[in-house]
């Protein structure tokens, strides 16, 4: 549900729902993540357009708060 959610924002255009608390990673400064349940996380960046003028999103990494050290 949370991915459904996300790209539905992203082809938006308008920001991110709050519950998917999308955010900067701090010390990066092309690196987002993105906290959906209690013990849920995801890091991505955003890489070149493909199709042009489409948001490319890559994930670098998903699974719980723990599994995380660097983004």
């Amino acid at each position: 549900m949370a991915v459904a959610q996300f790209v539905a924002d992203l082809r938006a255009g308008a920001g991110f729902r709050r519950g998917l608390r999308v955010k900067k990673t701090q010390g990066y400064d092309d690196v987002w993540e993105m906290s959906w349940a209690p013990d849920g996380r995801a890091t991505f960046h955003y890489g070149p357009s493909v199709p042009d003028g489409e948001p490319h999103v890559v994930w670098r990494g998903i699974g719980t708060h723990s599994n995380f050290t660097r983004p």
